[in-house]
């Protein structure tokens, strides 16, 4: 669709380094612990979620298929970035190689697509369980939340390849070169290019606006729908309920694709290395973290699942 296969032959091996946070060994053993504890946390939170999911009959339905799902990409999204970026927070740098760095891009923007494609998935899952209760377990079959899944997975697997291979057809100035990141993520690799990019900035746009916009109007398209169906709920009740089931979806759309979109629908020329750096921290961190949280903390059959588990855990202990 857009290249050809990455030609990686450049004129001698190329390695990339990763600029530091900070020079300061109090401040970077203070980000290497707080970095560490929130990649800790994301990994309990959304492991809770998916042991929920796969050991309580009750939450075996499709919105539950999803959001373990999404938990599970969100496990896979950080640690792909968290633990090359711990490694590198100290003095002593160590290089990534060309082909490492093209795996590391391949795999995050993979995954960033996925998770941006799955939450499309749910809001569609929001529609049908709002606006059409009654057809909803004949619509929503477990083939087609499979299926959907898969789908998310391989859309974004396919243009994921298809930007990752043409960015690594460019020529890479020099033997060693500093990223000004903490990963290898499109926009600062790009500027290391010495070679004109223009087409695959355009490229980079025509991606974002598949994975970012496109999902998005789909989202707020049924959001409307939404919308309109629980004003028409007579009981405030009924539409408490309705509204609290779509509340946790909608506070991670707006987490997730508004930070992305400041990464990269941006024009290049307004955009700023240390605010990229800024709103890749949170959409690396904050989101996977905050998704477990506000699942969580606002939806009671989850709360109730682990609640249950944790005190079947505490009567085995004390038996």
């Amino acid at each position: 669709m857009f290249a050809r296969s990455p030609v990686l032959n450049q004129s001698g091996p190329t390695e990339f380094v990763f600029r530091v946070f900070t020079a300061v060994p109090e401040f970077q053993a203070l980000l290497f612990v707080l970095f560490l504890l929130l990649y800790l946390m994301i990994l309990c939170g959304n492991t809770a979620i998916i042991w929920a999911v796969c050991t309580h009959s009750s939450l075996r339905t499709p919105m539950y298929f999803f959001l373990s799902n999404l938990s599970f990409i969100e496990i896979s999204y950080t640690t792909v970035v968290v633990p090359l970026m711990l490694s590198n927070i100290f003095g002593a740098r160590k290089p990534i190689s060309l082909a490492g760095c093209g795996a590391q891009m391949f795999f995050f923007l993979t995954l960033g697509g996925a998770d941006c494609f799955l939450l499309a998935i749910m809001a569609y899952d929001r529609y049908v369980a709002i606006c059409h209760p009654l057809h909803y377990t004949l619509i929503m079959t477990q083939k087609l939340c499979i299926q959907m899944v898969c789908c998310a997975v391989g859309l974004a697997l396919y243009l994921s390849l298809q930007l990752t291979s043409l960015i690594f057809t460019l020529p890479f100035c020099g033997h060693l070169r500093e990223i000004n990141h903490f990963l290898c993520d499109v926009p600062p690799v790009l500027r290391l290019a010495c070679a004109d990019i223009r087409v695959h900035q355009a490229v980079l746009y025509v991606v974002s606006i598949l994975v970012l916009t496109v999902p998005f109007i789909l989202i707020s398209v049924s959001y409307v729908f939404i919308t309109m169906a629980i004003l028409r709920i007579r009981s405030a009740e009924g539409r408490r309920r309705a509204f609290s089931t779509c509340s946790s979806h909608l506070t991670v759309v707006l987490l997730q694709y508004g930070f992305c979109a400041l990464v990269y629908l941006r024009p290049q020329s307004s955009s700023s290395v240390d605010e990229d750096r800024q709103f890749a921290l949170i959409y690396t961190f904050v989101t996977p973290l905050l998704n477990p949280l506000i699942y969580t903390l606002r939806n009671k059959d989850v709360k109730g699942a682990l609640r249950n588990a944790i005190i079947g855990k505490a009567a085995l202990d004390t038996d």
